[in-house]
């Protein structure tokens, strides 16, 4: 059985780069790179990807989810989703 957080993982990685690291093939993103640091998003490329993971995970993301300690990195986006999806 494939493993769920592996799998956010390697989708949200395939999106992020298809859609903002096209340019920046020297950043290889880790699963606990911090997007911050990295500057991987602005502030439009995070309401991209709140859109995407609200779509592709059928959840919903209120204002009070949107912490660092949420959405910086890869490890950070499955374990959050995981938990929006298991409160569904």
């Amino acid at each position: 059985m494939p493993d769920a957080r592996a799998e956010i993982i390697a989708a949200v990685r395939e999106y992020l780069a298809q859609n903002f690291l096209y340019d920046r093939k020297d950043l290889r993103l880790e699963g606990d790179s911090s997007f911050t640091a990295n500057k991987v998003l602005d502030s439009l490329g995070v309401m991209a990807l709140l859109g995407h993971l609200e779509g592709t995970y059928g959840i919903a993301i209120e204002e009070s989810d949107l912490t660092v300690e949420n959405l910086d990195s890869l490890d950070r986006i499955a374990a959050f989703v995981l938990r929006k999806r298991a409160l569904v």
